[in-house]
């Protein structure tokens, strides 16, 4: 087999390779799958060959076109995928960061006209052309901590027309960045200001309109919903997910943020992918969750961004067995982070979740959350080469030493993109 990308002479290879078919859980989440003095060939966008260095070497070829990377004896990773971002705004919300270090709640701001709504009646007034702009420099971000994978919601939009303008910049700049987007449709992350006391009509507004048209016009993979008091109920976010899934979108939701209120319970229900946020769940909701097989995506870039003080209990979920993936929650009001690095850090000393368990839970678990589990997450022959270079000796470096860009090379489908 002739390569068309050869990494060698790598100290500490983590493939994340697994018999395990699904994502990993309690201690499955500390196998890395390490390889010693390991060896990646690529053909093409796909992974051809991995193994020690001399044993790669013996099963393919190289020719004078072929690119050949000596890693000295760093570490390599699969490249992150970080499974919950609001990437597409029209503007950042500095203003509310101070705020909220002088003293205002995330809920203050909000009933006071900022927050979300701040987010909404700004996007409304860009075009497709501008939104694309704003963006891309922000996936240059996230390409640069070594991410390779995003999912991206709408939910700026709060319109029909900003709904569907928002995913349509979401389709086209998985054409003009080497980043995959996987889009969702969160058409219900708050009640816009025209339908404050109408929400009724609102979510008839998504459940008949907004959805049989992002589906009509392929425009979303999933559909979520904030499920949270004094934004979407219970009742409401079933309503919403079911329509949802009776089109043919997959569900999420963010779910139990700020308070518990059965929203786990509910994604375990509606038999969502992932519910997301978690941090005050309780132990019913991840008995419900497990059950229905909802992987938790834990994002503690929002509980640090809000000065918050209590995390996702992610010791009791992973111990109970229930599947655990890691994002940023990339947003401009509450998490405004593109480095999944950090959040493998937050995770460890906020969290207490190991090393190995934060790799798996960036990698090989959130490409599940976002059902790329056959395809990317892992460094394994047929899989797709995105892959990161770290410019460490140890995995355990990575969120050892925080606040720090250690990625040395980006390869996204098979190509060297940083």
């Amino acid at each position: 087999m002739k390569a068309s990308l050869l990494i060698k002479n790598v100290r500490q290879l983590l493939t994340l390779s697994s018999n395990i078919k699904g994502p990993r859980i309690g201690k499955q989440m500390e196998d890395l799958g390490i390889i010693e003095n390991g060896a990646v060939a690529v053909k093409g966008e796909k992974i051809i060959a991995v193994g020690k260095t001399e044993e790669v070497l013996a099963k393919i070829k190289i020719d004078k076109n072929s690119k050949v990377i000596n890693a000295k004896g760093k570490v390599l990773s699969p490249g992150f995928v970080d499974p919950h971002t609001h990437p597409v705004f029209a503007r950042t919300r500095e203003e509310e960061f101070e705020l909220r270090i002088r003293g205002k709640s995330y809920k203050e701001i909000a009933q006071a006209g900022g927050g979300i709504k701040s987010s909404v009646r700004e996007l409304r007034k860009r075009t497709e052309e501008e939104l694309i702009e704003l963006t891309l420099p922000r996936l240059d971000n996230f390409l640069s901590y070594g991410t390779t994978t995003i999912e991206a919601k709408s939910g700026y939009g709060l319109s029909l027309e900003d709904e569907i303008k928002t995913l349509k910049v979401i389709k086209r700049l998985n054409k003009l960045h080497p980043i995959d987007l996987i889009p969702t449709f969160l058409g219900a992350h708050e009640v816009p200001d025209e339908y404050r006391d109408k929400k009724y009509k609102y979510i008839d507004l998504i459940v008949n309109k907004m959805i049989p048209e992002v589906v009509r016009r392929k425009l979303a993979v999933f559909c979520d919903v904030f499920c949270e008091e004094g934004v979407f109920d219970l009742k409401e976010s079933e309503k919403i997910l079911k329509a949802a899934k009776k089109f043919g979108l997959k569900p999420r939701i963010h779910a139990e943020q700020l308070s518990s209120f059965g929203g786990a319970e509910l994604a375990g229900k509606v038999k969502a992918i992932s519910a997301d946020h978690l941090e005050q769940v309780s132990d019913r909701g991840i008995e419900a969750m497990k059950k229905s097989k909802v992987i938790a995506i834990l994002l503690p870039g929002a509980t640090f961004g809000l000065g918050l003080k209590k995390y996702a209990p992610a010791r009791k979920m992973i111990e109970s067995g229930l599947p655990l993936a890691l994002a940023t929650d990339f947003n401009p009001g509450s998490s405004m982070t593109e480095s999944m690095p950090m959040i493998l850090s937050l995770a460890c000393v906020m969290m207490r979740m190991t090393p190995a368990e934060a790799i798996c839970a960036s990698t090989i678990n959130s490409a599940y959350a976002v059902d790329r589990g056959k395809d990317s997450g892992s460094l394994e022959v047929g899989k797709k080469a995105d892959i990161i270079l770290w410019d460490v000796r140890n995995y355990k470096e990575i969120p050892y030493h925080y606040g720090m860009n250690l990625v040395c090379k980006v390869i996204k489908d098979g190509k060297v993109v940083r």
